[in-house]
């Protein structure tokens, strides 16, 4: 029985699942927080609800691997480093260049880090977590799973911005996607729900969490995406803008006083979204609670469904039609309510939610028996697809 590793590098932090595969039975997972920042806090979950943290300084990325793998083996999860056979590391973004998850080599290391300008915040850290691997294990399967590479699929006409093509054949403007490795997950897990291949099915995606995205997938292909060039572009998020008027950009800056264009682009990251217009919070379950008597809350929730909402039509005309629509992530998956919003202005697609069986929180079919449109809530599971592409991809 091998085992493979899952890891999520951030800037300053590390998330991890250790699997046994091919069984996909999660063995233990965690997180390092405060990389660099002094007293990283350092927690690992595992056995029968069995935890070990511990607050220390973790000065880098490669120290965090280290007390990983040996905390691993000091609690008993793993008898030896030799258990783990490969990593997989997930990558924000991967321009034009990785079509599908790639083998780790000293090239692709310097790829993702030449990549870095579509996404500096996630790419170098990255870069940063395969190297501190193959330092420490530099002979097992190491695979590179990217956020962008399920959307490389889409056509030129979903991803060309209507712009003077040659800021896209010379800087490679267009957009790209995100949230890819969730979008896939459950698009393939939806169709084995429904006992068909998913070459028969058009499906619509709808990853609703603090960042939010909406897939068209026709056929297990993903041919149009809400976010853009960056994570910013779509449908309303927790602290993100979603689409706006680019002229409006030049507007506040002029009325603010807004010199560097990277400050009005970090008020529409940071401070915008459901938190700009609630005033209350980024998180949706503190803006439906204050919605009842805040009447800026209100309007917050009624933007983000309706946002969702001309996704998802927008993307039956895409298709000229669809088979199912997929809730995931951390509002889709637990927002009864949100949900029964955004289906219930969508009848006329032959859309109808089943009060009963909408009232959960686990993996179900959530629409009424006659609907035209199959309508599931389906937990995303990021780290089991990218466990998934270091088996396929293993020498």
């Amino acid at each position: 029985m091998s085992k493979s590793i899952a890891i999520n590098a951030g800037s300053s932090s590390l998330k991890f699942q250790l699997f046994n595969m091919p069984q996909e039975d999660v063995v233990a997972k965690g997180l390092v927080e405060r990389i660099g920042l002094g007293d990283s806090i350092f927690s690992i979950s595992y056995g029968d609800d069995q935890k070990f943290e511990v607050v220390e300084d973790i000065p880098n990325h490669e120290v965090a691997v280290e007390k990983l793998l040996e905390q691993l083996v000091a609690l008993n999860i793993i008898s030896s480093f030799d258990e783990i056979t490969g990593v997989g590391h997930r990558v924000v973004a991967g321009g034009e260049l990785f079509k599908d998850s790639a083998l780790v080599d000293d090239t692709v290391i310097q790829q993702v880090e030449d990549l870095a300008e579509f996404a500096p915040l996630h790419n170098k850290a990255e870069a940063v977590g395969m190297r501190a691997f193959k330092h420490i294990l530099p002979d097992i399967t190491s695979v590179a799973v990217f956020d962008t590479s399920f959307h490389t699929t889409m056509p030129k006409k979903a991803y060309l911005y209507s712009i003077p093509m040659e800021y896209y054949k010379k800087f490679k403007a267009r957009k790209y996607g995100a949230h890819g490795t969730s979008h896939r997950y459950v698009s393939r897990r939806a169709a084995e729900m429904l006992g068909k291949p998913i070459e028969e099915l058009k499906i619509i995606t709808c990853h609703l969490g603090n960042g939010a995205s909406i897939t068209a997938v026709d056929g297990g292909k993903s041919v149009d995406t809400s976010m853009g060039f960056t994570p910013l572009a779509g449908v309303t998020m927790g602290t993100r803008s979603g689409d706006i008027d680019a002229s409006l950009v030049a507007f506040l800056m002029n009325k603010l006083n807004i010199t560097d264009v990277n400050e009005m682009v970090e008020i529409l990251n940071k401070k915008s979204g459901l938190l700009g217009l609630s005033g209350v919070s980024s998180d949706m379950r503190d803006v439906e609670a204050a919605s009842e008597t805040n009447e800026d809350a209100k309007v917050a929730v009624e933007i983000f469904v309706d946002r969702v909402q001309k996704y998802i039509g927008q993307y039956v005309a895409v298709m000229n039609g669809v088979d199912a629509i997929v809730f995931t992530a951390g509002i889709g998956e637990n927002s009864k309510t949100i949900r029964a919003r955004i289906i219930n202005g969508l009848t006329w697609f032959g859309c109808d939610i089943d009060p009963e069986r909408n009232d959960t929180r686990s993996e179900a079919i959530i629409s009424s028996e006659g609907a035209k449109v199959t309508v599931l809530n389906i937990p995303t599971n990021e780290e089991v697809e990218i466990a998934r592409d270091i088996e396929r991809l293993r020498k």
